[in-house]
């Protein structure tokens, strides 16, 4: 049995929630790819993440595909992982976590002030800003308020929030509202917790671990969450060791957060897959994939996108539309062209790490790379851009690092750059 699984619903989220683990010195492994999920044993490490993918399934499969990871992965403590930006399917993910689990109650606190997340009168906020009012409302699976409790109205548990004085006032006052909700409810409660700092996130962690709690949060909470039964490993040093070497990064992500990371790198180092091609000619990601190779060869960082700049986008959407294609087919089939050109530059070009930028991108490259697993390091680049290691396939130990498309600031890819190539 794990000492921590964690189910969550896209492979970044699963990487930089697991980090929480890893920085501590915890054994951390991820399951990348949700197609092994319950296919075979979890990686033998106390702390263990699987990747459902499953934030942009319908909400039927999505419940499927995270009682399917609780059940695959049996731990003392569960934690369900969800999008701190409040994407995806929220409700129906925390409800099957809940039920598979057979937890008591439901702490969320999808808070990482590290990253500008925060919750403070049931309000979640991006860096000050109503999460319903940021570019995160409009992706498809995007909140529809940023009152988490209203999010949670339809939920089939009891829902109380818990507000920012009682969380401030300490542990001992969260896990006083606990028990009285616990008692109050005919089934599991979800408590919805308020958070502006990593000091609330460990009073609402610690007030947990006195009952059989589900967590509920994304990597800042994963910080704070006890870890029963396990000691911090004592033999991480060489895999946080990286090799002077050319890296390769995919950015897959077109959120503005990730663009301003982009553009910041030196222009010959981007290769651009031209996506509106890529949709009629698979030679595409065959050339991009051998231009960003010999850069590797001379000795230089690679850079693969298909977007720099939100007109790329939308000249690859109106190209799938005249091949009547709607725009989720346009973009897997980008994705999907990113990935085959990582495989080709990675094949031609040996480098010494990868960095991927945007969830569904780096799952294609790993499947492209025949790898299902990584191994958290505990090493980061900051806060929410873990450094992991390729766990299978003929990659494997290949350094890698992933980013969700909102996080970091706009050095972060330059800097995962230089990470990876030893610097």
């Amino acid at each position: 049995m794990h000492s921590v699984a964690i189910a969550a619903d896209d492979l970044t989220g699963a990487m930089d929630t697991a980090q929480g683990f890893a920085a501590r010195g915890y054994g951390t492994a991820v399951v990348a790819d949700p197609s092994a999920v319950g296919r075979a044993d979890a990686p033998d490490e106390p702390v263990v993440a699987l990747n459902t993918d499953s934030r942009y399934a319908d909400p039927s499969a999505a419940r499927d595909a995270v009682a399917s990871a609780v059940t695959a992965a049996p731990a003392r403590v569960v934690f369900k992982k969800v999008d701190s930006t409040l994407r995806g399917n929220l409700v129906p993910e925390v409800e099957a976590a809940l039920s598979a689990s057979g937890a008591d109650v439901a702490l969320v606190a999808p808070a990482f002030p590290a990253t500008g997340r925060t919750t403070e009168g049931g309000v979640h906020r991006v860096r000050g800003t109503p999460v319903a009012e940021t570019e995160h409302a409009d992706d498809p699976k995007g909140p529809t308020t940023s009152s988490l409790p209203d999010l949670f109205a339809d939920a089939a548990h009891p829902v109380e929030a818990v507000p920012l004085a009682a969380v401030a006032a300490g542990s001992d006052r969260v896990a006083a509202l606990v028990a009285d909700a616990v008692a109050a409810a005919d089934r599991p409660p979800i408590l919805v917790c308020d958070a502006t700092t990593a000091d609330h996130l460990e009073a609402i962690a610690a007030a947990g671990s006195e009952f059989d709690a589900l967590y509920v949060g994304s990597g800042g909470l994963a910080e704070q969450v006890r870890v029963p039964g396990a000691g911090p490993r004592t033999d991480s040093r060489e895999e946080q060791s990286i090799d002077p070497g050319a890296p390769l990064a995919v950015v897959g992500s077109v959120n503005q957060t990730t663009l301003a990371q982009l553009a910041r790198v030196p222009a010959d180092a981007v290769v651009e897959l031209d996506g509106a091609a890529a949709l009629a000619d698979a030679d595409e990601a065959a050339r991009a994939g051998s231009a960003a190779a010999d850069r590797l060869r001379r000795g230089e960082a690679a850079v693969l996108t298909a977007a720099t700049d939100r007109g790329d986008v939308e000249r690859a959407l109106a190209a799938g539309a005249e091949r009547g294609l709607g725009d989720d087919a346009v973009r897997e089939r980008v994705a999907g062209a990113l990935a085959s050109a990582a495989g080709v530059a990675v094949d031609e070009g040996s480098p010494s790490g990868l960095a991927a930028t945007g969830g569904d991108v780096a799952v294609d490259v790993l499947r492209e790379l025949g790898a299902t697993g990584v191994r958290l390091t505990g090493r980061a680049v900051e806060d929410g851009v873990p450094v992991g290691r390729l766990l299978d396939g003929p990659a494997a130990g290949t350094p890698l690092v992933t980013k969700a498309g909102g996080f970091g600031s706009e050095s972060t890819l330059v800097d995962a750059l230089d990470l990876l190539g030893g610097e």
